[in-house]
Parts: structure tokens; sequence; C-alpha cells
């Protein structure tokens, strides 16, 4: 008679034996617990694409845009054109300013920002210029230097950013290297080239930048483009108006 606990044995090794063969485990009966459940992963959720900044929201020809680009290839259509909106800006000034509300708004801000931080202030030196005031200031450029030089440093009329009523010219109170490139070297200058564009400001004419623009280095010369482009310009290191439109380079008039 064969022994009880070795015929035991016996009968599981073979079933241990079978379960190899045939690749499957034996049944634990539950011992071990629950067999393993499979993993799943969670679906990666799809990224929202950043939106991008759309260059054509606004129109660069119409002159009553915040965003028309005025240079030397650029008239203002019609060239006489009068800005609407005009407002006197309650702020230090040479001659009275006159800009478009916006504009306007932002302008006392920004001079109000300045001496706020720094005890310091700055002044209006020119804003909003008609297109007969353009004439009067072009010619006595030319009178005073000659046709060429005068188009590296004022506007032929109906090709002035002031006849729209978004730019302006700043100069330091008391005076201080006044429409003179040493102005960004004053302490207005150079928190204007810092901080303009958090007021919608952008540097219209950068310095080394004459074969794009048409004209020698103004750092006293900020144009309104509104706080949306001009975050932009900023974010992406623009540095005119004419390369970040994708515009042709305007050094001189046409023929």
């Amino acid at each position: 008679m064969r022994h009880p606990v070795k015929s035991l044995l016996a009968a599981s090794l073979a079933i241990a034996a079978l379960a190899a063969i045939s690749g499957c485990a034996p049944d634990r009966g539950g011992l071990e617990g629950p067999p393993a459940q499979e993993q799943v992963s969670a679906p990666t959720p799809t990224p929202t694409p950043t939106p991008t900044f759309d260059k054509t929201k606004y129109s660069i020809d119409d002159p009553a845009s915040l965003w028309v680009i005025v240079n030397k290839l650029r008239p203002l259509a019609p060239q006489d054109y009068a800005a609407p909106d005009l407002v006197d800006v309650p702020i230090p000034y040479v001659y009275a300013p006159k800009l478009r509300q916006e504009a306007a708004d932002q302008v006392v801000a920004m001079f109000a920002a300045f001496t706020a931080e720094t005890g310091l202030q700055m002044q209006s030196q020119s804003a909003y210029r008609s297109y007969n005031s353009q004439v009067g200031v072009y010619n006595g450029w030319v009178s005073s230097l000659g046709q060429e030089a005068a188009d590296l440093t004022s506007a032929r009329p109906g090709h002035s950013e002031h006849q729209t009523g978004l730019s302006i010219d700043i100069s330091s109170v008391p005076a201080q290297c006044a429409l003179d490139q040493c102005f960004a070297d004053t302490a207005q200058g150079q928190w204007l080239a810092l901080h303009s564009w958090e007021y919608g400001f952008v540097l219209r004419y950068p310095n080394g930048y004459t074969n794009i623009t048409g004209y020698e280095f103004e750092p006293w010369h900020y144009r309104y483009v509104g706080l949306e482009l001009s975050t932009e310009y900023h974010a992406t290191g623009a540095t005119t108006l004419e390369e970040f439109f994708g515009l042709p380079a305007a050094p001189t008039y046409a023929p």
C-alpha cells in the first residue's frame, strides 16, 4: 500500500508539471489574492494651442487705424487727412499737445508713472500736427539743412506720423537734449526705452535702422499703437513696424 502523504505529494508534482508544459500557472485557490489587474494608461490630454497674434486684426492702411503705417513709401490717404477725436493732453509741454483720446489717456498715465517712480518730469515737445502745420515744419528744415538732410529729420506733408494724432515727441523737464540723440542717455530717454510699451507706445525710429525707417535715430519720437500691439512688439523683440508687418523698407520717397 502506498503511503498517503507520498501519494499526495506525487499528485501535486504531476499537476505542476502539466501546468508548466501547458504554459499555465496552477490555480492557487486565491491564497495569494486576486490576479493583478492590467494597467491602463490615462489618455494624454491634447494641449491647447497658444493663440497667435493676428497681424490683420486692424488695418495698416486706414489712417484712422491705431496700426496705420506711415512712411516715405506709404503716405496717408488722403494726404491732407485730419485725425478724429483730438483732445488736449493735460501734461507739461513746450507746445500745447493734442492727441487722439486713447493715445492721450495713455500718455497721461505714462508721464504719471515716470514721475511717481523717479521724482522727475517729462514734457511734450510736439504732438499732433495738421497737414498745413507739417508744411511749415518741413519747409523750415529744408531752409536750414537742405532737402536731403531735412528728409532724414522731418517728414514731408502727408507722410508724417504726427498727422495721425498718434505720435508724440518727448523731452525732459528741465529741457535737456531736446530733439537731440543724446536724449537717449537722459533718465527720461532711458525710462521710455524700457517702459513705453507698457502704455501702448513704441520707439518709432530706433538707432541704426535709417535704411528701413528712412529717418535718423529719434529717441524722443514715440508712436501709440495700442497695448495689444505694443505688448506683442516687445515680446518678439521687434525693432521697426516695417519689419514687424513684413513691409518693404522705406529709406527714400518714391520718385
